[in-house]
């Protein structure tokens, strides 16, 4: 039986006076983390395909970052950053890629976009969280719809610094496959962001002739590609319990979490449809 209840998560924390963790209930088997603070957690999840994945998904209180990972059933790994500090989402897909076909051993891929609020609980209660449970499968609490995105806009990996100090590190290996939102690069430029960051892209709509990749048998010939992929487990929202003191009164306090799923649809230009195989005509 799957549970996904809120129930199997709490949060811990710990008094500074103390070693000992308070709210909800602690659970012991995680209590060796140095400084009693929780900053990592394997979560096994069930993929849509009904493929069991573990997922690692990492805190750092220090950098107000958190990080997921996991292995899609096709063998791509899937790196979801979320970068509280400058508020921007950096989704990384490492795609096997088909030696028989001329492609080199995977592709890497990058899509950087802005981090809205409440999209995903703060690094510090990510930090805190526990399972009870580890060994049971999760499925999301709400599964939320894909995000349609057009991504016009390349990113400068050597620039990169200016957006999150996270890209140069998790898109590395993208270089020239880094993307953008046009509508979020006009947000981060009037953020002070400089304009040498980005390029544009030719365009992705109809009106400018260019085909999409899974119409485009030329190997060699530009086109629109498209990728998508799914968190299909993550923290989304805080849930609050009630305290019953003896006065009568009653205070709210952090007991758990809700979790979502949720897809991203990109639409990106290639420069040769070699780059963009997966996306085939059905």
């Amino acid at each position: 039986m799957l549970s996904t209840a809120n129930t199997m998560f709490s949060l811990c924390y710990f008094d500074s006076t103390s070693s000992v963790g308070t709210v909800g209930s602690f659970i012991h088997e995680f209590s060796s983390y140095e400084f009693g603070v929780c900053s990592e957690l394997k979560v096994r999840v069930r993929l849509a395909d009904g493929q069991i994945t573990e997922e690692t998904l990492e805190a750092d209180s220090e950098r107000d970052s958190i990080t997921v990972e996991f292995k899609q059933g096709d063998g791509t790994l899937i790196t979801f950053v979320a970068d509280f500090k400058q508020n921007v989402k950096i989704f990384r897909a490492l795609v096997l890629g088909e030696l028989e076909r001329g492609q080199s051993q995977y592709q890497s891929l990058c899509f950087v976009t802005r981090l809205n609020h409440n999209e995903i609980i703060p690094s510090e209660s990510m930090a805190r969280l526990r399972q009870k449970n580890p060994r049971a499968v999760r499925s999301a609490e709400e599964r939320r719809g894909a995000e349609q995105l057009t991504l016009n806009m390349a990113v400068n990996l050597s620039r990169a610094w200016q957006l999150s100090a996270h890209i140069h590190n998790v898109c590395g290996e993208a270089r020239e496959s880094i993307y953008a939102h046009e509508a979020d690069v006009k947000h981060w430029l009037e953020q002070g962001v400089e304009g040498s960051v980005f390029e544009i892209l030719p365009p992705t709509a109809e009106a400018s002739g260019l085909a999409a990749c899974q119409a485009v048998r030329d190997l060699w010939q530009p086109c629109v590609c498209s990728y998508s992929l799914r968190l299909e487990w993550y923290p989304c929202l805080l849930k609050y319990c009630r305290s019953r003191e003896p006065a009568g009164k009653s205070s709210p306090y952090k007991c758990g979490i809700k979790s979502c799923s949720k897809g991203y649809h990109f639409q990106y230009y290639v420069p040769h449809r070699q780059l963009c195989l997966w996306d085939e005509e059905t």
